[in-house]
């Protein structure tokens, strides 16, 4: 039977925002300079994928090398920084992602002759205090600017493509490239895919970090993708931020990949269709696919995307009235009252399972302590999604 091509937008090719990614260096957790200048990153159109503190050169070359950035920024205010700046671009190199920039800055801590050493070992900058937030703008907006577009790439799909490849291929897929170019068609293999939604705070990232968790314990050689997405601002950039707090998914057999919305309502990106439909190409046993944090009205997901759709919530949803407005009530196939260690979560799995019994779909109700070790509600969980 022959695939069906899949639908992608018809305007023309999007000129692309700058992506990158900026992070923090092992032993330091000195996050408050990078979290002011990604603020305003995202205040002049760029969108930033924040990987946070206290990680090591290869979670960093990793997660710049599946999200297809531009550049990596560094913050380090701990020492050692020629090293470790230095075995960033070693690793670049190693996987020939050896395009993607590094520059960086460490306050009082990197003295002007290290960036001097640094610059000639291959780093692109060295801010120091004081650098006016305008000139580091500029200096990422003249550098970075170069499009993504001549970049492409192979025309079909392997299964199992390298990390490089692939995410390059998304890339393609979210900028809207000539179908000419790049041909998504719709894929033929049945990898299941779980979308998770629910609104903010509630601890979706953490519950699905756990998850992965046990998928890669229960699957030992199995592998895994996660489209993760974040809300653009109004006419700005976007903070992807889910990688942060991220602790298992940063394993060798997991792909993540972060999406902005780019000023589309629901939950989603206009792309995610066709990310998907890629990543079921990809090789992958499992696709989770996250949204961003929605409210009442949203109902993000479709069984021509995923095929169960789990809602998070937190116990402190307002009202039994609140649970009479959701629309994802009606359309999830598994809800979990997360956080359920708060005062009060008795009564929501109580209220909800009411809600839930007038819609007789046998949906599945779960509570969950996500940041508990081995807790035994998402074990539960894990169960049943059957991973």
């Amino acid at each position: 039977m022959k695939a069906k091509r899949v639908q992608g937008p018809t305007s023309k090719t999007q000129t692309p925002p700058i992506r990158l990614l900026t992070a923090v260096p092992l032993c330091d957790g000195h996050d408050s300079a990078i979290n002011t200048i990604n603020l305003e990153f995202i205040r002049h159109g760029i969108e930033v994928i924040y990987l946070g503190y206290h990680r090591s050169a290869r979670d960093i070359v990793r997660a710049a090398i599946q999200e297809d950035v531009r550049a990596i920024g560094l913050s380090s205010y701990n020492g050692g920084h020629v090293e470790f700046f230095a075995e960033v671009i070693a690793l670049l190199k190693r996987q020939g992602a050896d395009d993607i920039g590094v520059f960086g800055g460490g306050g009082g801590t990197i003295t002007p002759g290290d960036a001097a050493l640094m610059k000639r070992k291959g780093v692109d900058e060295i801010f120091f205090a004081g650098t006016p937030m305008a000139e580091l703008v500029a200096f990422v907006k003249e550098t970075y600017s170069r499009s993504g577009k001549g970049r492409l790439l192979k025309r079909t799909v392997n299964r199992r493509m390298n990390d490089r490849d692939l995410a390059r291929r998304l890339t393609a897929v979210e900028l809207n490239v000539e179908r000419s170019t790049l041909d998504v068609q719709r894929s033929t293999v049945q990898t299941p895919a779980i979308g998770i939604t629910g609104p903010g705070g509630a601890g979706k990232t953490t519950l699905i970090d756990e998850l992965v968790l046990r998928f890669l314990k229960a699957n030992p050689r199995a592998r895994l993708a996660i489209l993760s997405h974040d809300p653009s601002l109004l006419g700005q950039g976007a903070l992807l931020g889910d990688r942060a707090a991220m602790i298992y998914s940063q394993d060798d057999r997991v792909f993540m990949r972060s999406l902005a919305t780019r000023g589309q309502a629901g939950g989603l990106s206009p792309a995610t269709g066709r990310c998907l439909e890629l990543l079921k190409q990809g090789g992958f046993d499992l696709l989770l696919v996250e949204t961003v944090g929605i409210g009442q009205e949203a109902m993000p997901f479709g069984h021509e995307l995923v095929n169960k759709t789990v809602l998070v919530m937190s116990p402190d949803y307002g009202s039994r009235l609140q649970l009479q407005k959701i629309v994802m009530l009606d359309a999830a196939d598994i809800f979990v009252i997360n956080k359920s260690d708060l005062a009060g979560a008795k009564t929501a799995a109580a209220e909800l399972e009411q809600r839930l019994a007038l819609n007789q779909r046998g949906q599945k109700l779960v509570c969950t302590v996500a940041k508990r070790h081995r807790d035994r509600g998402v074990d539960e969980l894990s169960q049943l999604l059957k991973l």
